[in-house]
């Protein structure tokens, strides 16, 4: 009798599983498959077809799959490889304290080019996948002007602290900020626009808004002094650049795939007001599916005239960590982390360091978080194009994630070491 196993069968979405099956017949091929339901009810699924040992076993550390969603030896390729079953739907955890995503896995007979529900299968088992850990606390923040959701790891602290900035979806996004607080890190997941009483679109950036949230985070009991980390994507990734050139709170920063400049709206901090580079619509280019590619409409922040727009980077005093992904299709990021990394250096710093990704889209997340290639966007008409081919985005998410936690174990407590 087939037995399928995944172990562990409860963990965090960004630990690996170990799938098996046993009972088959030697050399037997079948396809395994993954589903799930997301919490607005969209299904995503995956498949992919293999072989059988002499034995009549299955270890997914080691086969390699020869057909389906992907190809080759990828042990959690059936989770990174999940689809929605209606198209350009982006996985998205929302409540990441009280329920996991429930996986079901499956393995049936033969190869199966479409699963149908009156198939049955040979063996099953479902996997539980959290986004918080036992013992980490939501608070809700209301403080101020400050919207967001401080994660606490379990334990008296103090931890180092860090702030979480997403871009242009607004909103408050909280999966990043509960899976790091899991690993030890106090995580203020912030809202800025789109959310509660703040305001329903983006317009001018307010830095003070943002410094506002540091002090407050820095001023909690559990955060280790004295300053904190930022973790920042697309937009956001702007404003935390914006932050470190301009805030002395900040100690540590990571960017994916950002720009080194104003682009789109002003940025006001006190009497500064920095404009943005123009953006050119005529330049907006669309793929076959009417996709919206965003990469080439911006102005260029190397041109004299945009020079005013360009944040001055030599001014932060933390290191910077970008993260860019080379085929993003939204921001031309590895120019713009290129552009800043050659102006620190014009002025004798070298606090910055760079991880290019060949074959990554924009949005680079946490391991085993299935690729969204486009997606609607709440501002834009179309769908938007992020970029990214299936197999080296998955190794870039999973790359990353450890590298962003090195990182800001190193310079956050670093920091603390040196007082």
């Amino acid at each position: 009798m087939s037995q399928l196993t995944a172990t562990p069968a409860s963990a965090l979405a960004d630990e690996p599983v170990h799938i098996r099956v046993t009972g088959l017949t030697p050399l037997q091929i079948v396809t395994l498959t993954a589903s799930l339901k997301d919490e607005k009810g969209y299904v995503f699924q995956s498949q992919a077809f293999y072989r059988a040992n002499e034995v009549g076993e299955l270890d997914l550390t080691e086969a390699s799959s020869f057909g389906g969603d992907y190809v080759g030896v990828h042990p959690m390729g059936l989770f990174w490889s999940l689809k929605p079953k209606k198209a350009f739907r982006r996985l998205l955890k929302q409540d990441v304290m009280n329920s996991p995503f429930w996986v079901t896995l499956n393995v049936y007979d033969s190869v199966f080019l479409q699963v149908s529900t009156t198939d049955q299968p040979k063996a099953s088992q479902m996997v539980q996948r959290w986004f918080s850990g036992p013992g980490v606390q939501r608070v809700q923040i209301r403080e101020g002007r400050v919207r967001g959701a401080l994660f606490l790891p379990p334990g008296e602290g103090p931890f180092p602290g860090i702030m979480d900035l997403f871009g242009g979806r607004g909103g408050l996004v909280e999966f990043r900020a509960s899976l790091l607080a899991s690993h030890g890190f106090a995580v203020l997941a912030l809202a800025y626009f789109g959310y509660e009483d703040l305001p329903a679109e983006l317009g001018e950036i307010d830095l003070e808004y943002f410094e506002e949230a540091a002090n407050l985070l820095l001023a909690h009991p559990k955060i280790q002094p004295p300053g904190i980390g930022l973790f920042s994507v697309s937009k956001g990734a702007e404003i935390a650049l914006a932050m470190a050139c301009f805030l002395k709170q900040v100690v540590a920063t990571v960017c994916i795939n950002g720009t080194n400049a104003i682009y789109e709206f002003p940025l006001r901090y006190k009497d500064l007001v920095i404009t943005p580079i123009p953006t050119f619509l005529e330049r907006l280019q669309f793929d076959v599916l009417g996709a919206g590619r965003f990469r080439h409409y911006r102005g260029n922040a190397r041109d004299e005239l945009n020079q005013k727009s360009v944040l001055p980077i030599e001014k932060a005093q933390g290191p910077i960590l970008f993260i860019v992904g080379e085929s993003d299709e939204c921001l031309n990021s590895k120019d713009y982390a290129e552009q800043a990394l050659e102006q620190l250096r014009s002025h004798g710093k070298n606090n910055g360091r760079m991880l290019v990704y060949p074959g990554a889209g924009h949005l680079i997340e946490p391991p085993y978080t299935p690729l969204c290639y486009a997606s609607p966007q709440s501002n834009f008409s179309r769908l938007l194009l992020w970029g990214g081919e299936p197999v080296a985005h998955a190794a870039a998410q999973e790359h990353s994630w450890g590298e962003i936690q090195k990182f800001f174990r190193e310079h956050l407590t670093e920091t603390r070491r040196k007082l």
